[in-house]
């Protein structure tokens, strides 16, 4: 599997995240937002359940989704919506490559969770190749 992974890449990615680190107020995070935890009624989100591991500090970690559950259009307007610094960004990929990471060398991954988890690291790259792009860096 290991093959199947930058790792150039992932530790170019992970020292971006590094560098990008927060400085502002802590705030309120979920800590888990996933597509588990999110209820939906008639298409739009009615709630946010387990907050198991909320805490206060830096919300990036809240922006996984933008990987985790979002693809194409679905996360550029997520992104859009959000309207957030590079620098947040970056976290975030950082927080959305350690989760991928963590779940893909779990012992009890089943091989369709892999490919989920192969594909969430594929996208952090490439978005974070994006990022470093100065014609496609979101607008701020």
């Amino acid at each position: 599997m290991n093959n199947r992974i930058d790792t150039a890449a992932v530790e170019a990615l992970w020292n971006d995240a590094l560098a990008a680190s927060w400085h502002g107020p802590p705030v309120w995070f979920h800590g888990d937002v996933a597509a588990g935890n999110l209820l939906v009624v008639a298409g739009r989100l009615s709630a946010v359940i387990d907050f198991g591991t909320c805490g206060v500090g830096d919300p990036a970690c809240d922006l996984v989704i933008a990987w985790t559950l979002f693809t194409g259009d679905s996360r550029t307007a997520f992104r859009a919506a959000v309207d957030l610094d590079p620098a947040m960004w970056a976290r975030a990929r950082g927080w959305a490559l350690w989760k991928a990471l963590i779940s893909l060398f779990d012992m009890d991954v089943a091989p369709a969770l892999t490919e989920v988890n192969l594909r969430i690291i594929e996208d952090v790259l490439a978005d974070s190749a994006a990022a470093a792009r100065p014609d496609t860096s979101p607008r701020r």
